[in-house]
């Protein structure tokens, strides 16, 4: 009982210790329980390990074959939501370096990683085949909490996110074929009873998988599941295709809960995200108690085995020969400058998918004998933690010394995406300016992205905002809801990690009836909120800009907007047409030439004003 309860809290305290400290959590996951198990059997005073999930086979916490059902099981409720996150919609949308990335790029990875192996360890071609199918896959689990914190280019963030959010179950899928086709007949010999078995498996799997995902989503959508049991039915639904589909086709259960994930995930279900949540945090749990267990099983012995000169080296090869020849290959005549594709290819942290599946493919061939087998979980571990200690030591100042870290954040964060918040990103967009609006109101968010705006539908006191890279170019902040409250809450939560070029709000009703109390994060003016800006852009839908003599010239501009509530000043736009955010202590804009640009909504200044100006 301590040791069951040990494992659940140490994996919690794991995950917790990676949010904090922004690592990957297979990091800490998979070092405690090498310390509880192996390595522990050099420390207790009788020489065994602190946690044994197998002794002598019928002894510890999972005596027999229990752990292998377990891990069983796990594994296929965490590819069940791998599938969920693979949009069909996503993958045409991504762009050709993404698609490549994830069709060349896998292929390189797979064929060069599988004959680095054969050669390097001696392995069966089977074996180096699942080896290198295994470490195809990346993932945003390992790939975010290493770039959360490096300013980049939208367009390198968003190549690594959607690469590691797609080949995730993409190579979990290949993985499980790999596996499939070794598991039949002993060892995946070329005859024609194998390649019916194999055939078998896939027609069981895909048919069970595709059938059933389906039958959930029909089941859901015409409330035949009551909303309370609604994810513990999904749960219950997984876990009975994954025994029906085993039973009807040996071996054919993990790729039916893959495909049941895709085919579901791709569905009009309006439940799917509510049921993606739960099997996220389902997936924490299981993850958390998994790795702990996976990495305490292994034996000395099995460390001993990479415990070699050939390791250094196969890991040199997959890393620095391999994974850049892909990226290269992928990106060739792409946009991408020769140092951002350098960058790419040094981040490619292997992850939690690659050394869970790892483990359950490496119990489940040792035991049905398949030579070599016993290479599998020790290679993909120590790929896995050598790639992710790597990655998180260096790619900060390896984005410092290549050019791709970005010295100031230009990127804007606008929170509200209503009617003038719209209005303002455009005109931003247009000069040249990383925009992203952010709101819980879908219909804001449907016309922000029908006029071409990047706009994501979130809530701000959830945390999954915080883990999105391809916000890591925004340096600033402007909060521009109905709400005081969400304003206030956006800068206090979100300043440190959007605002450090520059962090605003519009000002609250309270306020602008007490102009001594301008706060210093006041935006546009001390007499323009939420509504009157509502009401300006509703009467006059357009941006204007009036070029400036002096400062003077400035002043009296601000003056007359002050006094006219269908005038308000947003932005100073330079020569060179840099943009600078107007606060409401519109005097703090320290420099101002003739040449210079007034940009703001509402009615055009006259020309009477103008001559006379």
């Amino acid at each position: 009982m301590i040791e069951l309860a040990g494992i659940i809290i140490l994996g919690i305290l794991a995950q917790w210790f990676a949010w904090k400290f922004k690592i990957p959590a297979i990091l800490p996951l998979i070092l405690i329980g090498l310390l509880v198990g192996p390595v522990s059997e050099f420390i207790s005073e009788d020489g065994t390990k602190w946690i044994e999930p197998i002794w002598n086979g019928s002894e510890g916490l999972f005596p027999g074959e229990s752990l292998f059902y377990f891990v069983s099981l796990a594994i296929s409720i965490i590819l069940f939501e791998g599938g969920l996150t693979l949009r069909l919609s996503e993958i045409k949308n991504v762009g050709p370096i993404i698609s490549k990335l994830i069709t060349l790029g896998s292929l390189v990875t797979f064929f060069g990683a599988a004959v680095s192996a054969h050669y390097i360890f001696h392995l069966s071609w089977e074996i180096s085949y699942l080896f290198s199918a295994l470490i195809i896959v990346t993932g945003p689990t390992v790939i975010t909490p290493i770039l959360r914190n490096i300013p980049l280019k939208k367009d390198v963030s968003a190549v690594l996110k959607w690469e590691g959010i797609l080949i995730d179950p993409i190579g979990a899928l290949v993985a499980v074929l790999v596996f499939e086709f070794i598991s039949v007949d002993g060892g995946g010999a070329f005859t024609k009873t194998a390649l019916i078995e194999f055939g078998k498996i896939v027609l069981f799997g895909s048919t069970f998988g595709f059938t059933f995902a389906h039958a959930l989503n029909f089941s859901i959508n015409k409330k035949l599941i009551p909303h309370y049991l609604l994810n513990v039915f999904a749960l219950a639904t997984v876990l009975g295709v994954f025994v029906l589909s085993d039973v009807f086709a040996h071996e054919s259960g993990l790729l039916a809960v893959v495909v049941m994930g895709m085919v579901l995930g791709n569905s009009k279900s309006p439940y799917l995200k509510e049921l993606l949540y739960f099997k996220e945090s389902l997936s924490v749990l299981l993850i958390s108690i998994l790795f702990i267990l996976l990495a305490a099983n292994i034996n000395i012995e099995d460390l001993l085995l990479v415990y070699n000169w050939n390791s250094v080296v196969l890991f040199s090869v997959v890393v620095f020969l391999i994974r850049p020849l892909g990226v290269f290959i992928s990106t060739y005549k792409s946009a991408l400058k020769f140092n951002e594709k350098l960058f790419i290819s040094w981040v490619g942290p292997r992850g939690i998918v690659a050394a869970g599946i790892a483990s359950l493919f490496g119990l489940k061939l040792s035991k049905n004998g398949i030579i070599d087998a016993e290479y599998i979980t020790p290679l993909v571990f120590m790929i896995v933690l050598g790639t992710v200690l790597l990655n998180a030591t260096t790619a900060r100042p390896f984005a410092k010394l290549i050019g791709v870290f970005l010295k100031r954040s230009e990127g804007i964060l606008i929170v509200g995406a209503s009617h003038f918040s719209r209005l303002i990103a455009q005109y931003l967009e247009e000069n040249g300016r990383h925009v992203v609006l952010i709101d819980s109101n879908q219909t804001n968010i449907k016309l922000a992205q029908k006029a071409g705006l990047e706009a994501i539908d979130t809530d701000i006191y959830s945390d999954t905002l915080a883990d999105n890279i391809e916000l890591n170019d925004v340096g600033f902040l402007m909060a521009m809801t109905g709400s005081a409250d969400i304003n206030q809450y956006a800068i206090n939560k979100f300043s440190s990690q959007f605002g450090e070029s520059g962090t605003f709000r519009l000002i609250s009703f309270e306020e602008m009836k007490n102009s001594d109390k301008s706060p210093k994060e006041g935006l546009f003016s001390l007499t323009d909120g939420y509504f009157s800006l509502t009401e300006v852009a509703r009467n006059y839908p357009k941006i204007h800009e009036i070029e400036l003599n002096d400062r003077e010239h400035y002043e009296e501009l601000i003056e007359i907007s002050n006094n006219d509530a269908e005038i308000i000043p947003l932005l100073i736009k330079d020569k060179e047409g840099v943009l600078e955010i107007i606060s409401s202590q519109s005097t703090a804009v320290e420099k101002i030439e003739k040449g210079y640009q007034l940009v703001y909504l509402g009615k055009p200044f006259s020309s009477k004003i103008k001559r006379d100006i």
